[in-house]
């Protein structure tokens, strides 16, 4: 049995010693490993605090690991984008959106090109990009995927394999901003959080890199919990667990995200993402 478990755990990125916290949670991996550390341990902290039970960050190594302990009961909540979220909820029975950050329902996707392609910025859809190469973040990124791709399509008519030179997924924001920065691709779809975070840190060079287009918004972030938290750390849990969401008001905490605040999330609010999803066949 032992086996099994550790097999279970390395599968999704966990380690058998963290299943044994009372209260676990995850984030999807949408930038490099040491931020995201530094972010969700703090978290956990300030969770702990509020809670009154162990609480414990765990983090994966994807977006797919995410959704994956989320349905294994490994974490019973998890900061997931807009399609991880709604891929995740769809596996566990009763599962909610309960909160978001204040930005969320207003999110953007920021197109971004290396200065080789010579594609300068516009208001409108930029059809310069056809027959450059192109990265995408995660292959379950909202931003980083599903609502770039939905205006590629809806542009061009075709899919991205047939409209780009190359197609590469980078696997995370932060990963993408790199590669358009260092010029192994042309063009990227990115957060357009990290893609500011980037270029206030200096890991992004404006003489280098232009933003050419940036998405309407749409819904994204928001923390999912699974339906069974009351069953199993009594009734009102979660709501216990929303309200220490909706009351974090550390600054320092909510810069990490970053996020002005968090606010209140219903599944309802990610209706739009889901049926985006199921148009380009990422849900059933």
């Amino acid at each position: 049995m032992k086996n099994l478990l550790s097999a279970i755990s390395l599968a999704v990125g966990l380690s058998v010693s963290a299943q044994a916290a009372d209260f676990t949670f995850t984030a999807i991996p949408d930038q490099d490993e040491s931020a995201l550390k530094a972010r969700f341990t703090k978290i956990a902290v300030y969770l702990e605090k509020n809670l009154s039970v162990k609480v414990k960050y765990i983090p994966v190594k994807s977006y797919s690991a995410a959704v994956t302990a989320f349905r294994n009961n490994q974490v019973q909540l998890a900061w997931f984008g807009g399609l991880s979220g709604v891929r995740a909820r769809l596996l566990v029975k009763g599962s909610e959106a309960i909160a978001q950050g204040f930005e969320d329902p207003n999110f953007e996707t920021y197109f971004i090109a290396h200065k080789s392609s010579g594609l300068k910025p516009s208001k409108e859809f930029p059809k310069g990009i056809a027959g450059k190469t192109f990265t995408f973040g995660s292959k379950g990124s909202t931003s980083g995927r599903l609502m770039p791709e939905f205006h590629i399509r809806k542009a061009f008519g075709k899919t991205p394999e047939k409209v780009f030179k190359r197609v590469g997924f980078s696997g995370s924001h932060s990963r993408t901003v790199a590669l358009v920065n260092g010029g192994q691709y042309e063009v990227g779809a990115t957060n357009f959080k990290v893609y500011k975070k980037a270029l206030k840190a200096g890991k992004l060079d404006p003489k280098k890199v232009t933003l050419i287009w940036k998405t309407p918004g749409y819904p994204d972030y928001n923390w999912s919990i699974r339906g069974d938290v009351d069953k199993q750390f009594g009734k009102g849990f979660k709501s216990k667990v929303q309200k220490a969401l909706l009351d974090m008001k550390d600054l320092d905490l909510l810069k990490s995200f970053p996020r002005k605040s968090f606010i209140k999330a219903t599944n309802k609010d990610y209706q739009p993402i889901l049926d985006t999803a199921r148009t380009l066949g990422l849900v059933d």
